[in-house]
């Protein structure tokens, strides 16, 4: 049950709504959970999340010119054009807070291939939860 939860819980982090997943990781080490299954659960569920937001960001690009759409149009061309200037090795740092989630949100804007986006998306993640998870076991 502790991997599930870890899993939906890396899958809302991933997101664009707020909460974190590395605070329940460290926990459930403490807990002496199978590390390799926290650490898949983990990367697992934030990867499925950022491809909701990758999925958002291409179907939500059709409807950029109507009234009610919450980017302006220039806003949109500067987040454009930074993803553009950064390429999509940028996606490697999909994980970090504020700037992540946005990110894969463009991504799909910007029609990244999926395959694409997701080896570069899974390959952050998983570093990122397996440096939390060293140095969480330095304080167990």
């Amino acid at each position: 049950m502790s991997y599930l939860s870890l899993f939906f819980t890396a899958f809302i982090a991933a997101t664009l709504l707020p909460t974190a997943s590395e605070g329940m990781l460290a926990y459930l080490i403490q807990q002496q959970n199978n590390i390799a299954l926290l650490w898949v659960s983990a990367t697992l569920g934030n990867t499925l999340g950022s491809c909701v937001n990758w999925w958002l960001g291409k179907e939500l690009n059709r409807f950029k010119n109507k009234k009610w759409f919450a980017v302006s149009e220039q806003q949109l061309e500067k987040a454009q054009n930074s993803f553009n200037r950064y390429g999509r090795a940028s996606l490697l740092f999909a994980w970090l807070p504020v700037v992540g989630d946005p990110l894969t949100f463009i991504a799909g804007i910007m029609r990244v291939p999926f395959g694409v986006f997701v080896v570069l998306v899974s390959i952050g993640k998983a570093v990122r939860y397996a440096i939390v998870i060293a140095m969480a076991l330095q304080f167990i």
